[in-house]
């Protein structure tokens, strides 16, 4: 038995690995946080797949569902979107396996500057004018911004804001980052539904 974090990608159902799409159809049971990954994705589960949203479970929750499936043998998908390596909450999850002896996988993917991007249409780097990224997010359902890491900090370089869970465009933020960016800042949001993106300074 085996516990796989599979990354979702930016939300749209073919945007998901075919790796991921492979372990979503050999796992019999599926844990998906419902309210930001899209519906679409569980098609990839094959018939019969036990679907568990963990959108209103407590980590404890979760864990028992872990510990279930290891009892009974049964393969683990678990759904989380954009990818694994930023704001996944991958890592409280894998340190309770740690403390079962669950195994795990991890499969990347497709992050949501990447679709953002492609909204975009440009490439985020160009040689001699822009060669680095800052990925980051706002405070808002999710823990608290460290002091120091905000936008208008990270203006002097290209910015992308991935404002996750974000209702409302993060106005005042992106204003303070274009004060200070020579380059650009990206604003994305809701990219499944929308496949909008906006360059706050488009000089790239």
């Amino acid at each position: 038995m085996t516990v796989h974090f599979i990354g979702a990608g930016p939300g749209a159902a073919d945007l998901i690995t075919l790796r991921g799409a492979r372990l979503l159809a050999s796992c019999p049971v599926c844990l998906h946080a419902g309210s930001i990954v899209a519906p679409e994705l569980l098609q990839h589960c094959a018939p019969g797949t036990k679907l568990i949203d963990t959108a209103p479970m407590s980590l404890d929750e979760i864990e028992a569902e872990y510990v279930a499936a290891h009892q009974a043998g049964h393969d683990v998908a678990r759904l989380h979107s954009g990818d694994l390596s930023v704001w996944s909450a991958v890592a409280e999850q894998i340190r309770r396996l740690g403390k079962h002896g669950i195994p795990y996988t991890l499969t990347p993917g497709v992050p949501s500057f990447a679709a953002a991007a492609a909204a975009l249409r440009r490439e985020l780097t160009i040689p001699e004018v822009a060669q680095s990224l800052v990925l980051t997010r706002i405070s808002g359902r999710a823990s608290k911004m460290p002091p120091g890491e905000t936008l208008a900090a990270f203006g002097r370089t290209a910015t992308l804001n991935a404002a996750q869970g974000c209702s409302s465009p993060p106005s005042h933020a992106v204003r303070r980052a274009r004060r200070c960016s020579p380059t650009c800042s990206v604003n994305a949001q809701k990219l499944r539904r929308t496949r909008r993106a906006q360059a706050i300074n488009p000089q790239l």
